[in-house]
Parts: structure tokens; C-alpha cells; sequence
């Protein structure tokens, strides 16, 4: 079973549409804490629950269980946390909520993609998700868009 990632950050709409399409991606989890902000232009929430639907067929979920807390968030953007520390915390809360039982390993039987706004992988939410998901149910590999 396939995980994967992306982020809409650096990307136009024809550019993160395609990517998704191209994938054969058929979910897409969204990650964010704020999900909301003018600042997401195509990826609001809302909007982008209709982009999906209406361009790709996709369906959108909310999951902000994978969201880190606003303390954490807020840490790591105002620079008072560094990224390993904003890693270890993000691990421990994703441990304490125990998010491979709280999630459903069913989201992950057609193509699903987990989303949140960092242009790439490296230093994001979503990779330390998938990877912490792949550690606990042993048998998934983590793609990152």
C-alpha cells in the first residue's frame, strides 16, 4: 500500500492539479491545522473541495489529527523552535494520539495523498506522518508528489 505526499506551496493549480492526476490519486487528506487562510488561495478548504471534485474526481478529507498543535506551529515559524526540535515534538504528539489506531487504515485503500503547504517534503509535517503511519502498520511505502 501506497502513502502520499504533497504540498501546494510553489505550485500553480495547473502544476498541483496535474501532479494529482497523473498519480491516479482518487483522496486527498488535508493535514493543515489552518485550512482556512486567504493566504492558501486555490487550496482554501473550501475551494479546493471543489477543484478536486470538479477536476480530478477526488474526494477531500480533513484530518487535523495530523496537524501539529498551534504551540508547535507557531514555535517552529516564529523560530523559536528549530526543525528537529519542531520533529521531536510533532513525533511525541502524533505518539499521544496514537494516530495509527485513530486513523483508518481504510483511507489508504485507493490512492490518497496527504496535503499540507511545504513546497517539498523534507521539512514537513506530512513526511513525519506517512513515515511514523509506516513504522506502525509495517507495510506502506511513502511517495512523495
Amino acid at each position: 500500500m501506497e502513502i502520499y505526499t504533497i504540498g501546494f506551496t510553489r505550485k500553480s493549480a495547473e502544476q498541483f492539479f496535474g501532479i494529482l492526476k497523473e498519480a491516479g490519486i482518487r483522496r486527498l487528506i488535508d493535514i493543515r491545522l489552518n485550512n482556512t487562510s486567504q493566504i492558501a488561495g486555490f487550496a482554501k478548504a473550501q475551494d479546493l473541495t471543489y477543484f478536486l471534485k470538479e477536476i480530478c474526481g477526488i474526494e477531500y478529507i480533513h484530518e487535523p489529527l495530523l496537524a501539529p498543535t498551534e504551540e508547535i506551529l507557531k514555535g517552529y515559524r516564529d523560530k523559536i523552535l528549530d526543525w528537529d526540535e519542531f520533529e521531536r515534538r510533532f513525533k511525541m504528539l502524533i505518539m499521544e494520539r496514537a494516530i495509527e489506531a485513530a486513523i483508518e487504515r481504510t483511507l489508504f485503500y485507493i490512492p490518497a495523498v496527504l496535503l499540507c503547504s511545504e513546497p517539498t517534503a523534507e521539512r514537513c509535517h506530512r513526511r513525519l506522518a506517512a513515515e511514523y503511519l509506516r513504522e506502525k502498520w509495517g507495510d506502506l511505502e511513502v511517495v512523495h508528489l
